[in-house]
Formats: C-alpha cells, structure tokens, sequence
C-alpha cells in the first residue's frame, strides 16, 4: 500500500492514550505529527519510540494549536487526518482510508451520500465512536456522529472557535467513509468533570463573544453537512431556549426519546453528565456572566 498520508495528532500529558493511537496509524501514515502543550509525562518518549516528528508549541485551544500546525510544520504528504491522542482508526477504517486515498473513489460510501462523491473530493467525513466506561454509546444522537477529519493538505482548515471547532473544506467537496474511529478516553470520572468544568467556561466565552459579532466561518445550515446541521440546531433551535430548561429539555430528548437509556448504567451516567450537568453548568455561567454585566452596568 503506497503512503500519502500525514497524521496530526495534539497532545499534553497523554502517555495513557498515545500508543494505541500510534498503533492504530502506523502502517498507514507516511509521517506522524505530534504537537505537543509541554508534556510532563512520557508523551514525547511514547511519539519518538514510533517515529514520530514531535514539536512543541504553547496552547491556547485546540483550533488555534491545530491550525499553527498546518501553517508552521512541514508537512510531506498530499493528506492530512486529524486526531486527538485518546482517538484511533480501527481496522476497517485504516484499510478504507488507504483505498480511499490510493483510488479517490471509496466503494463503501453509504448508499444515501452516492451522490456527494465527485472527481473534485478534497475532504472526508469519518464517524465517531465513543466509548464511555468501557461502553459503546449508540443511542441518545450520540452515534453515528460524522466529522470532517481526513482531508488533501491546503483545502481545509479548523474555525478559529475557542470550542465545538470544526474543520471546514475551503474547496472541493467531502465524502463519507463507512467504518469508524473510536473515541475512548481511559481516565476517570473525576478527571472527565474536571475537564468539562473547564470547557464550560471556554464555551461561555464563546457564546459570548459569538453575541457580539456577525461573522461566522461556518453557518448552520438545516439541509447543509453534519456540521452545518449540527451548528444550526445549536445556535438556531437549542440556544434560542430558556436558560436551564434546555438542559432538562435537551437530556430528556436524548435519554428517553433518542433512546439513551438503552446504553446501560454507563450510558445513564455519560448522558446525565454530557447532556444535562455540562450544559446546565454552562447555562448556569453564562447566568452569573450576564448579572455580573448588569451589576456592572447600572
């Protein structure tokens, strides 16, 4: 199988994850690409073992570090696939990515996307499989979740959001890949709340800086891509809800009606958390941001 493809892999502290996602491109990446946030553990002995370029470059947020990269690392290869150090490609991915990048022309396109594939294809959209306490979660809108990750160098890079960031094609169009990378982070409950705590407030700041412009690199967009889908449903139907009751609303939708319930005691907590305590947290910031401006303001 011929090589053309560069992964980039961001990383701080994630010696627990990195050597299975090593593992799981190493027979399919050309080069592999570690930007490291100053890791204190054994991240940049683990990427060196595999062969990997291991750069390092302060963080401010995932957007920004990735897009740093694409501007500032050389980059050999015509494709680039993105990956978070707790992600790797299972088999079947690794074999499709490798057809599909030899030929262009995937044969295991889901029947309904045929018609987005096009001798112009500059991107892939690859679906995500999360596993939580050692549990697949395939209910509660959480599978399948498509996202751009695999694209030809130059054609796309990520929104310059400090969260939910996607990676836009700037041109060309996107096709979709039929088997999964899984998404399986091994450190605790007490590390997963603590890291949300702190994205709730970088979402909050977020929020509050999309307030106060117009522009936006991606729209949403009802009929448009999964991302453009997923952003407008966000922005257009779940942000124009009431503070607090969209995170009832919004867990009751996604562990009743979506079915979440049906992914045991580690989907109960996974959907609890995910969909109600980190969106409620976030209401509840924004909540004290707003008075806090009003106090201010009189």
């Amino acid at each position: 199988m011929d090589k053309k493809l560069s992964v980039i892999i961001l990383t701080y502290n994630e010696e627990k994850h990195l050597a299975r996602c090593l593992e799981s491109v190493k027979n399919i990446a050309n080069e592999i690409i570690v930007v490291d946030s100053f890791s204190t553990d054994k991240t940049k002995e683990i990427a060196e073992k595999y062969g990997a370029k291991f750069v390092g470059h302060e963080f401010t947020n995932q957007a920004e570090q990735f897009n740093w990269a694409l501007d500032n690392v050389q980059i050999s290869c015509d494709w680039i696939l993105r990956l978070d150090a707790d992600e790797y490609l299972t088999p079947e991915l690794v074999a499709e990515i490798g057809e599909s990048i030899l030929t262009n022309q995937p044969k295991s396109l889901p029947t309904s996307r045929q018609a987005h594939q096009s001798a112009s294809m500059t991107g892939y959209y690859m679906k995500r499989r999360v596993i939580f306490m050692g549990r697949w979660i395939k209910h509660g809108t959480y599978y399948p979740i498509w996202i751009l990750r695999l694209f030809k160098k130059g054609k796309a890079r990520s929104e310059s959001r400090e969260m939910d960031e996607y990676i836009i094609l700037k041109e060309g169009s996107a096709g979709y890949l039929k088997n999964d990378f899984v998404d399986e982070n091994i450190n605790d409950v007490y590390w997963w709340t603590d890291k949300h705590n702190k994205f709730s407030s970088r979402e909050v700041e977020a929020i509050l800086k999309i307030e106060k412009e117009s522009y936006r690199e991606m729209e949403g967009d009802p009929l448009g891509t999964p991302t453009e889908r997923k952003r407008w449903w966000k922005e257009s139907v779940y942000m124009g809800m009431p503070l607090f009751v969209r995170a009832w609303g919004y867990f009751i939708y996604r562990y009743v009606f979506r079915l979440g319930f049906l992914d045991g005691k580690e989907g109960l907590i996974f959907h609890f958390l995910q969909g109600f305590w980190y969106r409620f947290l976030v209401d509840a910031k924004l909540y004290e941001s707003n008075r806090k401006y009003r106090e201010l303001s009189k």
